[in-house]
């Protein structure tokens, strides 16, 4: 699909202003329309939606929110050179585009979004992962969004969907999946992308429960979980130690056997663990 917007092809606009991929910003464009278009289908009904995006680069995503009917998006680049093409969106799209130039990571991006919200990003690859744990752990939920239509790395967004005993389970599903109904909805090749990445990348949708799955402190189930698989290849009793010395007893009272691995254990009886070490606190 060379358009779908009366503007020019991707490819000719990342000529026309001169768009290199820096690797520096993690930076890897996605030129065709069509799979655009239908990253934004899969988020679901956008037209009572503020939609956030996150590294639009050229805009290819950015033009798919908007034709498949965003009532409003507003899109947070780090690059000052993609501002002029963003801006010429903004301008076949009258009132639907709010483009901020700065860092994700430090803007305070609620201030800019009216519920219903939902986040749709082909994210740049060095802070993918760091954005989705700020968005999994605001002090308030349910959050502001309703889902997160989002773009890893392959790898990145099997840890995310992985269930216990599997090659990809680790801290990364647990607190996904703790909050949220998590899926891939779509893999991509890596000549999708211009430059081709080494690795196939995938779209995970992460839905937003009205409540955690099981009861427990977020702080309490990411310390445990760090611990726990940071030292995945050692049996809990050795790898939680920190969290005091009754720890066997603490995992035997919640029904984990000291002597299981990280890797073996499921969210239910992660959170069961938590409660138990809070209530000791």
């Amino acid at each position: 699909m060379g358009t779908i917007d009366g503007l020019p092809p991707l490819r000719e606009v990342i000529r026309a202003h001169e768009l290199v991929a820096k690797k520096q910003l993690g930076q890897n464009f996605l030129l065709d329309l069509n799979l655009t278009a239908k990253i934004a289908r899969s988020a679901g009904d956008l037209s009572a939606c503020d939609v956030l995006e996150v590294g639009p680069g050229p805009g290819g995503l950015t033009r798919g929110l908007l034709a498949e009917g965003a009532r409003r998006v507003v899109a947070v680049e780090k690059d000052a050179r993609a501002l002029p093409a963003l801006a010429e969106i903004a301008a076949a799209y009258p009132g639907r585009l709010e483009v901020l130039h700065g860092d994700a990571l430090e803007l305070d991006l609620a201030a800019h979004l009216a519920p219903p919200v939902k986040i749709v990003a082909n994210l740049p690859y060095n802070v993918g992962t760091e954005l989705l744990i700020r968005w999994l752990s605001p002090l308030v939920w349910p959050p502001i969004w309703s889902s997160l239509t989002l773009m890893f790395q392959k790898e990145v967004a099997e840890r995310i969907v992985a269930r216990p005993r599997t090659e990809h389970y680790g801290r990364l599903a647990l607190l996904a999946q703790w909050r949220c109904d998590a899926r891939i909805v779509m893999t991509l090749p890596p000549e999708a992308f211009t430059p081709a990445p080494k690795v196939h990348s995938a779209v995970v949708q992460l839905t937003a429960l009205p409540g955690p799955r099981f009861p427990c402190d977020f702080a309490v189930l990411q310390r445990i979980t760090a611990m726990a698989f940071n030292q995945r290849r050692k049996m809990l009793r050795s790898s939680l130690r920190g969290l005091g010395p009754d720890i066997e007893a603490k995992l035997e009272a919640v029904g984990i056997p000291p002597t299981a691995r990280a890797e073996e254990i499921g969210l239910e009886a992660f959170c069961a663990l938590a409660r138990a070490v809070q209530a000791a606190a």
